[in-house]
């Protein structure tokens, strides 16, 4: 309670206080699952075609592509839905989160875009980064089954 009132107290316009605390964690939450499908969508193309991407994961160094062309689908489209859901949350986003750190790796350095053509990369990576470390909060299936990872 002293923490609420110290915050409350150092805000510009206090009555906005009760917003701020109650909307946290729906935002939270809507932000989880934009996340999750946008990644079930760009992870769509690949499950539909799991191979499809050998050539890319083994240019930039992954061998075999075989193995991790079908990984990378998974993880995306699969990863996609747990994190939307909330079920398994950190390690769906620390895994999807790795995934994003090679697409920066890939057009900041291998493809040479620099931070322009990376920056989504960073911030998505950022994104997914914020849930493996904060979980699914209490609007996820891990809360609701009572466990988390």
């Amino acid at each position: 309670m002293a923490l609420q009132s110290t915050t409350r107290s150092r805000l510009i316009i206090p009555a906005l206080s009760p917003v701020y605390t109650s909307a946290h964690e729906i935002v939270e939450t809507i932000l989880r699952v934009i996340a999750g499908v946008l990644l079930v969508t760009h992870g769509f193309g690949k499950i539909t075609n799991p191979f499809g991407a050998v050539g890319m994961v083994e240019s930039l160094g992954f061998y075999p592509g075989v193995f991790w062309s079908p990984l990378l689908a998974a993880t995306e489209f699969f990863g996609g839905i747990l994190i939307t859901i909330g079920l398994f949350t950190r390690p769906a986003s620390f895994a999807a989160m790795i995934v994003l750190l090679v697409t920066v790796y890939f057009h900041g350095i291998v493809r040479a875009e620099g931070l322009p053509g990376a920056e989504k990369s960073i911030l998505w990576a950022a994104i997914f980064l914020f849930f493996a470390l904060r979980g699914g909060n209490s609007h996820s299936v891990d809360a609701r089954i009572g466990r988390t990872f």
